[in-house]
């Protein structure tokens, strides 16, 4: 017998035979269309079962099947009552297909082929529509995930296989997926396109127009499945107000939620300056689970994602404030903390901080975030100190929905900023604590710096929290507003803010509205205000009310999680219907399609057939991306085909892949040199000083004798050593500037503080241009 492609690790051919993709994205929304290709090559009826990645965030609005010339759409209903549709489906002999998210996080997806008869196609047909989140170099982040590492499920947690539980999570080596992955975007936008970068080879870049208004990009071919696939978009002007009024559908209700006009605002709050905090309770929670060690991209020098964090937390420790307090926790199966509770930053306590940080490895086993959690939130907070809690993990766990609500729950006394690191982290949590935890979500992947994003984080945390914030619409008469979008909590300078709502009425004569955001920072009461046409823009279809909807139905479900044991069945049935009316899924909803043809009954006995994702855990371990020896497009005989194995354990740590016919385990990549801006700010003390040391001469690239030689005489070694630092960062390391500009910062106040003891600045900084070759101005170093 011949196969095409790969076997599962039965030895049963795989019916999933593509995947193509079609983005869609206009300025920060993207409409994402993904058509599966099945095929039946046995010789029974075939249940094709694929669980898979979305966005957490996803608005999913439409699902198809075609087989044939019959095309079946599916409609979203209550999910028991789905279920039950597509099990009564199956056992008359019809062909039905279900699409289903998981009840423990919005980011895992279920779909079932059902009564594919012996050669028959099909092909299933998915869209949703998901915003495009904001980068800290401006870019716009949208993300395919195509990775789906196996999800940790802590002992005693909610879960377990069969119906209501978790997705069964069927995977393989990312290097052996048996299907093929098409991937094109078309960009467009008011503002021109500067450029469109990805992680992923993607062929150039095509401006429709010559106001590069327009643009499309696709995915070089052979995508290998070893990475999300990931676009940035960057236009000119992006951080701009602005308001997309969408008309309701014709066929629905007039008051209804998709019949009314329904808005969108994307605000960017321009704040008044204000100095930067010099307080706070900085708690760093790190990942320390097996999967830590795995490496953050695919070439050989690439670092470890515990190597990564090690230094982020390096560079978040030296940029900390004189005066706060801080603690670091590392949680794995078990959780610990390097001091009982959160100490003063001081010399001794940095030292022995990051003496402990140097120490730590990815082997703490599973991971098992909710207990380190629990505990900080027991501890009491520090008076006159915000607290700021810092989460780095490759979130890779099952009780995505405890956790979220966790942090939610104490919302009220702390700010979370969170950072996905390496593929597959799960969007929907990185995304859900720092949503509910009025903070800031990013993500880190590939050749990422991990140090750029979290330091931009840390600025955040660094400014005063925005209190008092308030919205208030004014509309003309006879229009009214209904909030889709929960409350804002939070806001910070240069992030934008999304407003939902739902426009009810109509106005005889004026034809604009406006929103005003009030808020209170630092003391002093300010607002931004937007003026928005109220005429609905043209071509944009149900976007914003089908994410309108979404917005309002993830708040239901966690008030419907809040009130849990108690009376909340009201809250259940609203969630069902805001998503049955919407057409939008969620956690009580599934899309169902039933095929009923010429009423034949499908015979022969039904075979369930699971489709692997991609799973990178296996590659870390057995596959390198230059010695995988196997080509899952072309054809290949049983006696060649590669085993796939199937990973439904609920594990963190390393698994061992037994397959003689693949490659053996390739060792993790030895860790890359510490680079020398890292070596540097390794040295700084917690004051923001230098000494003369071997170590800032090395990096400096001189001998120590060459650098105290040019000392001027009145000035003490430590402003020296402090200038001679300042000199290189400013001289060499510009374009790292936003991973330094804290720390340098704290090294210019504490020159200032020096008062008599740097009589001679301006000799300082001419010697150490010098010594240096460079022409830094002492203007510039903030002298």
């Amino acid at each position: 017998m011949v196969c095409c492609g790969l076997l599962t690790a039965k030895k049963e051919p795989v019916p999933l035979k593509s995947i193509e993709v079609e983005v869609e994205v206009k300025d920060h929304v993207a409409t994402v269309t993904s058509t599966l290709q099945y095929e039946n090559k046995e010789k029974n009826p075939i249940e094709a079962v694929f669980v898979f990645p979305l966005p957490g965030d996803a608005a999913v609005c439409h699902f198809s099947a075609k087989v044939g010339q019959t095309e079946v759409v599916g409609k979203v209903q209550e999910k028991q009552k789905a279920r039950e549709e597509y099990d009564d489906a199956l056992s008359s002999g019809q062909q039905a297909f279900l699409l289903e998210e998981s009840e423990q996080s919005p980011d895992i997806f279920s779909l079932s082929v059902g009564s594919l008869p012996p050669g028959e196609s099909a092909s299933i047909r998915l869209e949703y529509v998901t915003e495009l989140a904001v980068q800290a170099d401006d870019g716009l982040r949208f993300c395919l995930p195509a990775v789906l590492n196996p999800r940790y499920q802590p002992q005693g947690s909610e879960g377990g296989s069969g119906s209501g539980g978790s997705a069964q999570i069927v995977s393989v080596p990312a290097c052996l997926v048996p299907y093929s992955l098409s991937f094109s975007a078309r960009v467009s936008s008011p503002r021109p396109v500067s450029k469109v970068e990805s992680n992923c080879s993607l062929d150039p870049v095509q401006y429709l127009n010559a106001e590069h208004t327009q643009a499309t990009v696709r995915l070089a071919a052979r995508h290998k499945f070893d990475r999300d696939v990931e676009m940035l978009v960057y236009y000119q002007d992006s951080h701009q107000p602005t308001a997309v009024v969408e008309a309701g559908q014709t066929s629905a209700q007039p008051g209804s939620l998709m019949g009314d006009l329904a808005v969108m605002l994307s605000l960017y709050p321009d704040f008044p300056p204000v100095s930067v905090a010099s307080c706070g309770e900085f708690l760093f929670l790190m990942d320390r689970s097996g999967s830590m060690d795995f490496s953050m991209g695919s070439g050989k020098q690439a670092q470890s994602r515990i190597g990564s964090a090690r230094d982020t937390l390096l560079l978040l420790l030296k940029s900390l404030p004189m005066g706060c307090y801080f603690n670091v926790y590392s949680f794995g199966s078990s959780y610990e903390h390097i001091f009982p509770k959160s100490v003063e930053y001081s010399q001794k306590n940095m030292e022995e901080a990051l003496k402990q940080v140097e120490k730590m490895n990815a082997n703490m086993g599973g991971t098992e975030i909710l207990q380190p959690l629990k505990h900080i939130y027991s501890q009491p907070c520090i008076p006159s100190q915000p607290r700021q809690l810092f989460i780095f993990t490759d979130g890779e766990v099952d009780n995505t929905k405890q956790v979220v609500d966790l942090v939610k729950e104490n919302s009220g006394s702390h700010r979370c900023f969170s950072f996905g690191i390496g593929e597959g982290a799960s969007s929907a949590l990185i995304s859900g604590v720092a949503k509910e935890g009025g903070g800031d979500a990013q993500f880190i992947t590939g050749t990422d710096r991990m140090q750029l994003k979290v330091m931009q984080s840390l600025r955040f945390s660094l400014q005063p929290a925005v209190v008092d914030i308030s919205v208030t619409w004014d509309l003309p008469k006879g229009i009214s507003v209904t909030p889709l979008s929960p409350p804002i909590t939070s806001l910070f300078q240069g992030q934008r803010s999304l407003l939902y709502a739902q426009l009810t009425g109509e106005s005889s004569g004026v034809t604009e509205g406006c929103v005003t955001v009030k808020y209170s920072l630092a003391g002093q009461p300010s607002q931004n205000q937007l003026h928005f046409s109220l005429k609905p823009t043209e071509d944009s279809g149900l976007t914003v009310h089908r994410l309108g909807a979404r917005t309002l139905i993830r708040s239901l479900e966690m008030k419907e999680r809040e009130l849990r044991g108690q009376s909340n069945e009201g809250v259940k049935e609203k969630v069902v219907e805001v998503s049955v009316q919407s057409g939008v899924s969620s956690s009580f909803t599934a899309f169902i399609a039933v095929n009923k043809g010429s009423g034949e009954a499908i015979q022969g006995p039904l075979l369930r057939r699971h489709v692997p994702a991609p799973n990178l855990h296996f590659d870390m371990l057995m596959c390198d991306d230059e010695m995988c020896i196997y080509d899952v497009i072309t054809p290949c005989s049983t006696e060649d085909c590669c085993a796939l194995s199937s990973y439904s354990q609920d594990t963190d740590e390393d698994e061992e892949y037994e397959d003689e016919d693949c490659v053996d385990a390739a060792p993790l990549p030895s860790q890359p040199p510490r680079d020398p801006m890292l070596q540097l700010i390794s040295v700084q003390r917690a004051s923001g000083s230098w000494v003369l040391e071997p170590t800032l001469a090395t990096v400096l690239g001189k001998t120590s004798e060459e650098v105290a030689k040019p000392k001027p005489a009145s000035v003490n070694q430590e402003v020296w050593a402090t200038i001679l630092a300042l000199i290189w960062l400013h001289g060499f390391k510009m374009e790292a500037q936003m991973e330094w500009q804290l720390l340098a910062m704290k090294a210019v106040s504490w020159l200032q503080a020096q008062k008599g003891k740097t009589p001679c600045l301006t000799e300082c900084v001419e010697a150490g241009n010098a010594l240096l070759g460079s022409k830094v101005l002492k203007d510039a170093l903030g002298l």
